[in-house]
C-alpha cells in the first residue's frame, strides 16, 4: 500500500478501471450516493459525469486518476493531521470522550486539556499520551500517526462547550456539543397529547385595519379567534423569513433573502411604540392620499408586495428617526435595543449591512437588482469598501437592525398572547429549506455553500421531470469546521417565540439531491449529510426552547430516515391525499401514526374544494404545464382518486348512509363531504392536526402552483374572510363551529 493508503506502486487494472475505482472511493468519502430508488421502484445509478461535477464542486480534482489520487490522499491527511476534530456532537453522559490524532513521536508527551463550559466554568486536566487507549494508526509520508481516545472526568450539561488541548507544541480547540436523545414533545392537552390548530398564510390575512398585507396585529386577533371560537392549540404560520418583496420572483416565503431574520412587511406599524409619539407619522397616516392608498391595498384580491413595502418603509423610517433621538439619550428602550444588538451580533450586522447596501445601490442604479451586479468590492462582506460603507452609513444599517428588534418585540407579544389564552403550543413556525442565491445569506456566508451545483428533487409522480430549486447546496464540511454555528442559529432563531417548528424538507438533515451545473433535474445525485450531528443539534435546540419539531417528510424518503426521526421524537408529516395502503386505497383514520402531524393539504397542493373540482389541474393547463391530453388524463385520474376518498369516508362511517356512494354525484365539495373529511382527520390518533385556513372556509385556489412564476398569482392570494368576518359572518362562524365540534369531540381541545 502506498503512503496515502490508496494505491500501490503498480496497477493491476487498466487506467480507466483505476480512475473509476478512485472516483467511486472519492464519491463514497464525500457522501455522494452511487444511486437511488425512485417512487416507482426504479433504480437510478449516478453517472460518472455527475460524480465528477459534484466532486469538483467540493474541491476534489476529479479529472484524471493521478489528480484524483492526490485529492483522496489530501482528504485522509487533513483528518489525521488534525489534533482534534473541529466539532464533536455527543449524547449526554457522565464522561466526555475526545479523539486525538498525533505523530507517534509525541506519545511520550503529556496531554493538557482545558474544558470551558458554556456557562464560563473552566476545568484543567493533564494526562500521559502513552496511557490513552489507541484506536488506530496510519503512516503518511514516512511519519507514523496514532489516534488516541481521551476520557475526561467531567460531566457536561446540554449545550455548547469548548475543549482546548495541547500535546508538545501542538494546540487545538474543538466545539463539544452535548445533546439529548429526544426532541421536546410536550406538554399538550388531550389524550396522548393530541392537539389541533389552524394553518394561516399570514401575508394573505385580510382585516379592516391592516395595510394590505396580514401583520402581527392581525395575528393577535387570529390567536384570540383560535382560542375563543375554535378551542384549538396553535396557529401554524408560513415561513416569516425576510424576502425581497418583489413580484413575481421574490415573494416566496420558501425562497428567502435570509433564513435568520423576518420580513418587515409583517410589522404592525400603528402598533409600534414609536407611532403614537411620532407626530409626522400620525399626520401622514391621516392624509387623504395615504388613506386612499391603504384602502386600495386592502381591497386588492392579492398582496401588492412592492407597494406595501414602499408604504411601510416610508413610515418605518419616520419612526426610526424618532427612536434615534431617544437612543442618543441612553433611555431604557435604548439600552434594550443595545442588548438586542449585542445578542444578535455579527449575524444581524451582516444582514442589516446587506439590506442597506441593496437599498443604497438600487437607488443609485435602478437596474441593479442583486448583489452579483454590485461593484466587485461590495460583493465581499469583509472588504475594506464594505466596512467603510457600514461606517459611513451607520444610521441606514442601524435602521434595518431596528426593524428586526421591532419584529422580535411584536412576535414575542403574539406568542405571549397565545400563552395567555392557554394555547399549549401557540405559534407554530416554519423553517424553509432554500435560500435565494441572490439574497443576503449567500452574500454574507458564501463559504457555507457549494458553487457548481443546485438543489432539487428527482422525478416523481408530482414532477415527472424532477424539480430544480435553483439554489446551491450547503457545504457540510465548512459547517462542521465552524462548529455548526450557523445551523444551530437557523434553528434557534426560528424556534424563538413559538411552540412548534416545522422543518421544510426534513430529508435535508440526511441527504440532498444535487443537480450538477449544466445538467437538468433528471441527472442529479443524492449527497449525504452528517445526519447524526444535525439531528442531535436540532433535538438540543428543541429541548432548550421547548419547541415541538415537525419534519416535513414527503417525497422520496428512505425508511431509515423516518426511523431516526421517530427515535428522536420528531413528528412526521402526513397528508390526507398521500396516505394510502399498498393497494392504493386511502388509509382508515385509525391507521395513521401517533407521532405525526396530520393535515389536509399544503401550500403547494390543491385545497379540498379545489381538489374536488380539479382546480389545480385546470390551473396547470392554463399555465401551459399540461397539454390537452395531459389535462384530460389528470381529470380522469382525479375522478378515480375522489371515488377512493369517498369509499373510505363511507367505510369509517363519516358519510351519512343515505347519501350517494358515487363520486360523480358530488360535483363540488358539499357540506357533508367537508364535514366528513375534517372529522376523519380529527379522529386520527396523530399528535397534531393542522387544517389550512383555505380548507376550513372551503376556498378553491391554492397558494402556490409549483413550476410557475408569472403564470399564477403565487404567494399573494388573500383569504376569503376578513379577521372580523371570521368572528361575525354567519357562514364563517358555521365553518368555525364545525371544526370546533370535531376538535372537542376528538379530545384535541385546549380548554
Amino acid at each position: 500500500m502506498g503512503r496515502s493508503g490508496f494505491v500501490g506502486p503498480c496497477f493491476p487494472f487498466m487506467p480507466s478501471d483505476i480512475f473509476l475505482q478512485l472516483l467511486e472511493r472519492a464519491a463514497a468519502a464525500c457522501g455522494v450516493d452511487p444511486g437511488f430508488w425512485d417512487i416507482w421502484g426504479r433504480h437510478h445509478a449516478t453517472t460518472t459525469e455527475a460524480q465528477q461535477v459534484i466532486l469538483r464542486a467540493m474541491g476534489i480534482a476529479a479529472d484524471d486518476a493521478e489528480r484524483l489520487e492526490h485529492s483522496l490522499a489530501a482528504l485522509i491527511r487533513r483528518e489525521w493531521e488534525r489534533l482534534v476534530p473541529p466539532a464533536v456532537v455527543a449524547r449526554e453522559s457522565a464522561e466526555v470522550e475526545l479523539s486525538l490524532s498525533v505523530p507517534a513521536d509525541l506519545l511520550e508527551e503529556r496531554l493538557g486539556i482545558s474544558v470551558r463550559r458554556e456557562d464560563g466554568y473552566t476545568a484543567e486536566y493533564e494526562m500521559r499520551m502513552v496511557d490513552l487507549w489507541q484506536t488506530g494508526s496510519l503512516e503518511m509520508e514516512g511519519r507514523q500517526w496514532v489516534r488516541k481516545q481521551a476520557r475526561i472526568p467531567i460531566e457536561l450539561p446540554l449545550g455548547y462547550h469548548d475543549i482546548s488541548v495541547q500535546v508538545g507544541s501542538l494546540r487545538a480547540t474543538t466545539r463539544y456539543i452535548v445533546t439529548p436523545d429526544r426532541a421536546w414533545t410536550g406538554p399538550q392537552p388531550g389524550p396522548a397529547g393530541r392537539s389541533a390548530g389552524i394553518a394561516v398564510s399570514l401575508y394573505g390575512v385580510r382585516s379592516g385595519r391592516n395595510w394590505g398585507c396580514g401583520d402581527f396585529g392581525d395575528l393577535l386577533e387570529i390567536v384570540d379567534w383560535v382560542s375563543e371560537q375554535l378551542e384549538a392549540g396553535f396557529v401554524a404560520l408560513n415561513p416569516l423569513h425576510a424576502i425581497h418583496n418583489r413580484r413575481p420572483f421574490n415573494t416566496s416565503p420558501y425562497l428567502p433573502n435570509c433564513i435568520f431574520y423576518q420580513n418587515f412587511l409583517y410589522l404592525d406599524v400603528e402598533g409600534m411604540e414609536d407611532f403614537p409619539e411620532c407626530r409626522r407619522a400620525r399626520n401622514l397616516r391621516q392624509s387623504p392620499a395615504v388613506a386612499a392608498e391603504i384602502d386600495e391595498l386592502r381591497r386588492s384580491p392579492f398582496v401588492e408586495y412592492e407597494r406595501v413595502a414602499a408604504l411601510k418603509l416610508r413610515f418605518l423610517k419616520l419612526l426610526f428617526l424618532r427612536f434615534l433621538r431617544e437612543w442618543h439619550t441612553g433611555s431604557p428602550r435604548a439600552r434594550e435595543f443595545e442588548a438586542f444588538l449585542t445578542r444578535e451580533g455579527d449575524l444581524l450586522e451582516k444582514f442589516a449591512t446587506y439590506c442597506a447596501l441593496d437599498e443604497h445601490l438600487h437607488q443609485r442604479n435602478p437596474d441593479m437588482w442583486n448583489w452579483k451586479e454590485w461593484p466587485v468590492p461590495y460583493q465581499d462582506p469583509s472588504s475594506e469598501e464594505t466596512r467603510a460603507f457600514r461606517k459611513r452609513y451607520w444610521r441606514r444599517v442601524m435602521f434595518y437592525q431596528f426593524l428586526q428588534w421591532q419584529i422580535d418585540i411584536q412576535l414575542s407579544r403574539a406568542q405571549q398572547r397565545a400563552r395567555d389564552r392557554h394555547l399549549p403550543i401557540g405559534l407554530y413556525h416554519d423553517l424553509a429549506l432554500a435560500t435565494d442565491q441572490f439574497g443576503s445569506d449567500l452574500w454574507a456566508h458564501r463559504p457555507f455553500f457549494v458553487a457548481g451545483c443546485r438543489v432539487g428533487s428527482p422525478p416523481d409522480d408530482f414532477a415527472p421531470k424532477g424539480q430544480d430549486w435553483g439554489f446551491p447546496p450547503p457545504h457540510a464540511e465548512r459547517h462542521r469546521e465552524d462548529g455548526y454555528r450557523l445551523f444551530a442559529e437557523s434553528i434557534r432563531k426560528n424556534c424563538r417565540h413559538g411552540g412548534a417548528l416545522r422543518i421544510d424538507h426534513v430529508m435535508r438533515l440526511f441527504r440532498l439531491y444535487w443537480i450538477p451545473e449544466g445538467s437538468d433535474a433528471m441527472e442529479g445525485a443524492y449527497v449525504r449529510e452528517r445526519s447524526d450531528d444535525l439531528v442531535r443539534i436540532l433535538a438540543l435546540e428543541s429541548v432548550r426552547n421547548q419547541v415541538v419539531v415537525v419534519g416535513e417528510d414527503l417525497g422520496t424518503v428512505e425508511p431509515a430516515v423516518r426511523e431516526t426521526l421517530a427515535r428522536f421524537g420528531i413528528l412526521s408529516y402526513r397528508l390526507f391525499y398521500f396516505e394510502k395502503n399498498k393497494a392504493g386505497e386511502f388509509r382508515r383514520d385509525d391507521e395513521y401514526p401517533i407521532q405525526a402531524v396530520v393535515s389536509s393539504t399544503t401550500h403547494d397542493l390543491p385545497t379540498l374544494a379545489g381538489f374536488w373540482i380539479s382546480a389545480d389541474v385546470e390551473a396547470r393547463h392554463a399555465a401551459g404545464m399540461l397539454d390537452d391530453e395531459g389535462f384530460r388524463s389528470q381529470v380522469a385520474g382525479r375522478m378515480i382518486e375522489k371515488q377512493k376518498m369517498l369509499d373510505v369516508l363511507f367505510q369509517v362511517g363519516l358519510m351519512p348512509a343515505h347519501l350517494p356512494r358515487r363520486a360523480d354525484a358530488y360535483p363540488e365539495l358539499t357540506g357533508e363531504l367537508h364535514n366528513a373529511i375534517i372529522g376523519f382527520l380529527a379522529r386520527t390518533p396523530s399528535q397534531l392536526l393542522a387544517i389550512n385556513q383555505e380548507d376550513l372556509t372551503k376556498e378553491r385556489f391554492q397558494q402556490n402552483l409549483p413550476g410557475t412564476t408569472w403564470q399564477y398569482p403565487n404567494w399573494g392570494r388573500k383569504m376569503r374572510f376578513t379577521v372580523e368576518e371570521l368572528k361575525s359572518d354567519p357562514e364563517a362562524r358555521g365553518y368555525t363551529k364545525m371544526f370546533r365540534n370535531w376538535i372537542v369531540d376528538s379530545g384535541r381541545g385546549s380548554q
